[in-house]
C-alpha cells in the first residue's frame, strides 16, 4: 500500500472524529467510520512499512488526536460557533408595581377557567387561575392576588 493512502485514511478518520465531536454528538456513523479509517490506516502502515514506521504513524496519529481534542475543548474555539446576540427583553408582567392590575380589580372571564384560562381586566387580557376549580366564560371575577405572572381570581356572586 502507498503512504498516500495511509495518510488519506488517517486524515479522513480524524475529520470524521471532529465531525462526531463538534456536530453530531453521541456514537454515530461518523465516529464508527472515523475509528475504522484510523485503525485501517495504522494497521496498513505496520503491514506495508514495518514496525518502526507503524509506530511513528501511530504516535503521530495519537499526538494529532490529542492536539485536536485540546483545541476543540478550548473556550475560544467554541466562541467562533456561538451566537453573540443578547436577549434583553422580558415577559410582559402583570405585577402591581406596573400599575396594570392590582388585587381587588374586577373583570370577566374570556375562556373557561379550569383552573387556568384568559380573563379581561381593566381592558387588557391576562392569564388567570381560579381559586375554585371551574369558572365559566363571561362570568364576573375579582383579582385576589398576583402570583408567578398570573392573576389569581375568584368568581363574584351577584
Amino acid at each position: 500500500m502507498s503512504l498516500g493512502l495511509i495518510i488519506f485514511l488517517i486524515f479522513v478518520g480524524l475529520l470524521l472524529f471532529v465531525i462526531e465531536f463538534m456536530l453530531i454528538p453521541g456514537v454515530t456513523i461518523a465516529g464508527i467510520g472515523g475509528a475504522i479509517c484510523l485503525v485501517t490506516g495504522i494497521v496498513m502502515a505496520f503491514i506495508s512499512f514495518g514496525t518502526s514506521t507503524g509506530m511513528i504513524v501511530l504516535g503521530v496519529t495519537a499526538l494529532v488526536m490529542v492536539v485536536t481534542t485540546v483545541l476543540m475543548l478550548r473556550a475560544k474555539t467554541w466562541s467562533k460557533f456561538m451566537l453573540k446576540t443578547a436577549i434583553d427583553s422580558k415577559v410582559d408582567t402583570v405585577g402591581s408595581e406596573e400599575g396594570k392590575v392590582k388585587p381587588g380589580d374586577r373583570g370577566t372571564t374570556v375562556t373557561r377557567l379550569a383552573p387556568g384560562g384568559k380573563v379581561l381586566v381593566n381592558g387588557e387580557y391576562f392569564e388567570a387561575k381560579s381559586v375554585d376549580l371551574l369558572i365559566d366564560p363571561k362570568q364576573e371575577i375579582e383579582v385576589i392576588r398576583i402570583e408567578d405572572n398570573k392573576l389569581i381570581v375568584k368568581p363574584i356572586n351577584n
